[in-house]
């Protein structure tokens, strides 16, 4: 399941406001986000963004995951100036709970189409493999930017893969679907 920039700046906002936050607490948020956002976008303009390693941060993905925080901290800031609220609290943000009501929709979507998968294809081989960390992340990577869950890439790698007969086994190129 792949959320938004927005839903995940709205989760980590929501989640980060659980106790409560002060007005000043709020507006220190703000301009810590506007500072991260200003930055990665900077970093992001630099000609050493464009010289990554192969699986590391995208530099386009936080500087859109910064300004997606910011927005959301700045929503935060107005609704509390607007409603007069010395505190913000979660649970009185009718916007907010109606977006983390959806994305949980989505997420309960998802674990039900998942787990109709898994009983569809349950007479398949369910195998706990543990990878090296650097085999993890390209896996992790792979699914991100397929859309797919990092279960289904190995699977998908293992059903191309070939025995020849030396016994070498190989994947010859193909793209996951």
């Amino acid at each position: 399941m792949i959320w938004s920039s927005e839903d995940l700046a709205r989760d980590l906002v929501r989640r980060s406001s659980a106790g409560g936050l002060t007005l000043a607490q709020v507006t220190e948020a703000v301009s810590e986000a506007a500072v991260r956002e200003r930055e990665t976008l900077e970093e992001l303009r630099s000609p050493s963004s464009r010289v990554q390693e192969p699986f590391g941060w995208d530099p386009e993905e936080l500087a859109e995951r910064w300004a997606a925080r910011h927005a959301e901290w700045r929503r935060i800031l107005a609704l509390m100036q607007a409603s007069g609220w010395g505190t913000y609290e979660p649970e009185r943000d009718a916007e907010g709970t109606l977006w983390a009501q959806e994305r949980e929709d989505r997420r309960a979507q998802f674990l039900a189409r998942h787990a109709a998968h898994r009983e569809q294809v349950s007479d398949g081989l369910r195998a706990d493999v543990w990878l090296s960390a650097r085999a993890g992340r390209l896996i992790r990577a792979l699914a991100a930017r397929t859309g797919l869950t990092p279960d289904q890439v190995v699977a998908q790698i293992a059903e191309s893969a070939v025995l020849s007969d030396d016994g070498t086994v190989s994947v010859p190129p193909f793209t996951p679907r």
